[in-house]
């Protein structure tokens, strides 16, 4: 997934929740990344960590979703 494609709603439900946790170490590894290269030198696009906190939210969420479901 590239730094200016958001992840969507529907695209997260389809995940099974092997593959989200997954995508989720992912994309926070990505986000290190980006801040360490943000932190050493200047990114083209500082705005696309945001992007990738917001990712990674979505995503954290929709894993939280579904382990309260889970319990219910």
């Amino acid at each position: 997934m590239g730094v200016n494609k958001k992840v969507n709603r529907e695209d997260v439900h389809q995940f099974v929740t092997e593959d989200l946790i997954s995508k989720i170490a992912g994309e926070q590894e990505a986000l290190k990344k980006l801040k360490f290269t943000h932190a050493v030198s200047t990114l083209t696009n500082p705005v696309s960590i945001r992007a990738k906190k917001r990712d990674v939210a979505r995503l954290m969420t929709e894993l939280s979703n579904r382990k309260k479901e889970n319990k219910a």
